[in-house]
């Protein structure tokens, strides 16, 4: 059986446990508009309190008897994750569909990174990503610890009694996930339920990956996580270092070269001019970064195998590869047409004060 396996964040492992899931599942039942087949459903534990949370967006305070009756989908996600980003479209179009019929979305703001943890940068986010429905912050990760939930994104769907039903873990198995949904509301007495999936389409940033060509994996900056840094002499912990960029890396190999200094989360330009090589072979590249003062601006531009990506530029791009860092975030730098190959990618930090956390792909 063919596997397809997201390469970024924890998703490697949750989306090689629900490739073997969704087909047990399969076997038990499929969508059909007119009538659809029941999906073998058990009772994984019940509904954890959300007492915890730090705060919430897009809502008064929820509590697990105030939702009893509804059903309800919780989804674990942190707003710089592109395997989150990319299941958005989906929730907001269940949201929308299933609002009026009984269900509630929830989406579970649970931070890796520092910055993850500002309200304000959360707010940003989830007004860019146009989601109306109930954002709870989790900041201690104590909803997090309450699911003993280990991956972004995670979905957990709770029946109108307060019991977990069905879980997800990371992208993909949207038509069973729909599937289940429909399938809680029947059991919760809902009438006239539509049948027919929801029409969804990522476009953008939130757009699926290509999964035939991702054959890079995220790679972290900071010296927690790195790994495959090409730079002479590897990383300085927490010391400035002026790194050197060998002539060429290998496949899924960086480097860092000026004058950095590496965290344990993401490395810090110190000086102008200092730049990143990655040796790719995906059709998006992303880069999680921002400035490391607030309010402050960083310009950049972008090359592959040392030209400007033209029509291979991401949307935070231009065609000659010229772009600002403004706010920390995500950003698309390449979404190259095909054919794929390998190729080079070089971004050069014109002025200094960024900080860069992490590269995914697409």
């Amino acid at each position: 059986m063919a596997v397809e396996i997201s390469l970024d964040r924890r998703d490697f492992l949750a989306n090689a446990v629900m490739a073997v899931g969704g087909a047990w599942l399969g076997i038990f039942g499929s969508l059909n508009a007119e009538s659809p087949v029941a999906i073998r459903l058990s009772s994984e534990g019940e509904f954890p309190p959300l007492s915890k949370a730090t705060g919430w967006l897009n809502s008064q305070p929820l509590t697990t008897r105030s939702l009893r009756g509804s059903v309800v989908l919780v989804n674990f996600w942190t707003f710089s994750c592109i395997n989150s980003i990319r299941v958005l479209p989906y929730l907001r179009a269940w949201a929308a569909k299933y609002k009026n019929q009984g269900l509630v979305v929830i989406g579970v703001q649970a931070p890796e990174f520092e910055f993850e943890k500002s309200v304000d940068n959360v707010r940003r986010a989830v007004k860019d990503r146009m989601i109306d429905y109930p954002i709870v912050i989790d900041n201690d990760l104590a909803i997090w610890r309450g699911f003993n939930n280990e991956y972004w994104p995670a979905l957990y769907f709770i029946d109108a009694r307060g019991h977990i039903r069905h879980h997800q873990f990371g992208e993909g198995e949207y038509e069973q996930s729909e599937t289940v949904i429909q399938q809680l509301l029947a059991e919760a007495g809902t009438q006239g339920i539509d049948h027919e999936l929801a029409k969804v389409e990522g476009v953008g940033i939130e757009a699926a990956p290509d999964w035939a060509d991702l054959k890079s994996p995220e790679s972290y900056i900071g010296y927690d996580l790195a790994e495959n840094v090409a730079s002479s002499g590897g990383e300085v912990s927490d010391k400035r270092n002026a790194y050197v960029c060998p002539p060429t890396l290998k496949l899924n190999h960086w480097a860092l070269s000026g004058d950095w200094t590496v965290k344990k989360q993401f490395a810090l330009l110190n000086s102008p001019n200092g730049w990143i090589a990655y040796h790719f072979h995906a059709r998006d590249l992303h880069l999680i970064m921002g400035p490391s003062a607030p309010g402050t601006s960083v310009r950049f531009r972008v090359a592959i195998d040392g030209q400007p990506p033209g029509i291979a530029h991401g949307v935070d791009v231009d065609g000659e590869g010229k772009g600002t860092v403004t706010q920390q975030r995500l950003y698309q730098l390449i979404r190259q047409p095909r054919p794929i190959v390998d190729r080079q990618f070089e971004i050069e930090f014109l002025d200094p004060g960024v900080e860069a956390f992490d590269f995914t792909f697409g």
